[in-house]
């Protein structure tokens, strides 16, 4: 099934969508050599993938699947198109500059509020390197082959993600604590997928702050959600926005003038380019499959 989008700004395509890609080599997720971004889900009618690009001021769309026709009719949300930027005032030098190289950035939604979560879970307080491995082996030994693109994987329903045994979370790297999380959140996920709300989400035994942001960055498009509690995040903006590292508080304190948008600045601040120096070792990668 194929669908044609004009969207009334200009959409970089890769941009929008790169949230929703876990790790190179993401089963769920590629990048094809036209600039296509592919990515399979399970909709509410069935599993499906779905392909896009951007032509011109045009957005191409094909799907494949029982899910196609649901993953067609979402790509404006996906793309930004209930996004708002009302009331969004850079008042900061590196925002602005940031603003002005990438026009008409939006923040998209997936509608999917259980795909977003499993993932956000399996990287609580572990290097992305951990938390990508364990995806890409969880979605490999209990995914299914994507609608056409069978090299690429479907992630679980919730049902199966909470029959996953205790053995396969070992070999995949995650240990108990962040299973039993995922599973108790599969088991209530119709309840998150009609209410997504922060509380609701944070009410979850190991749904914490952090967790509950990541999730509706990506599920609605919450464009006000601040992943407080990131290891890279409070020094990223407070390098752009003060010329130092800050902690959380610091981070907040500077975002205040933003409030709505305060992801929104986070996002643009990540296309700035500025990072403060990195000093020290780099921390490990940990292995809990030897354990």
């Amino acid at each position: 099934m194929e669908r044609e989008w004009r969207p009334p700004w200009p959409v970089n395509v890769a941009r929008v969508l790169a949230p929703h890609r876990r790790g190179h080599g993401d089963p769920a997720f590629r990048v094809d050599e036209a600039g296509g971004v592919w990515r399979a889900s399970f909709t509410p009618d069935g599993p499906g993938t779905l392909r896009v690009v951007a032509v011109g001021g045009t957005v191409r769309a094909t799907a494949f699947g029982p899910g196609a026709a649901w993953l067609l009719e979402n790509v404006p949300d996906l793309l930004g198109a209930r996004d708002t930027t009302d009331g969004f005032k850079p008042v900061h030098s590196a925002l602005r500059t940031a603003v002005g190289r990438t026009p008409g950035f939006r923040i998209g939604r997936t509608n999917r509020v259980f795909e977003a979560l499993a993932p956000a879970v399996l990287e609580q307080k572990v290097l992305g390197l951990e938390a990508f491995r364990a995806w890409r082996y969880l979605l490999r030994r209990f995914g299914t082959p994507a609608p056409g693109a069978p090299a690429m994987r479907v992630p679980p329903p919730p049902h199966v993600w909470a029959r996953i045994p205790s053995w396969e979370w070992h070999r995949s790297g995650a240990e108990a604590i962040r299973a039993q999380t995922i599973i108790g959140a599969a088991r209530v996920a119709a309840r998150l997928e009609e209410d997504p709300a922060e509380d609701r989400l944070r009410s979850l035994p190991g749904i914490g702050v952090w967790t509950a942001a990541e999730i509706r960055q990506r599920a609605v498009g919450d464009a006000d959600a601040v992943s407080v509690g990131d290891y890279n995040l409070p020094g990223l903006v407070g390098w752009a926005l003060a010329g130092r590292k800050v902690d959380d508080a610091g981070m907040l304190e500077l975002l205040e003038p933003y409030a709505g948008h305060r992801h929104r600045v986070t996002r643009l601040l990540e296309f700035s380019g500025l990072r403060p120096p990195r000093r020290g070792p780099r921390l490990a990668v940990r292995d809990y499959r030897s354990f």
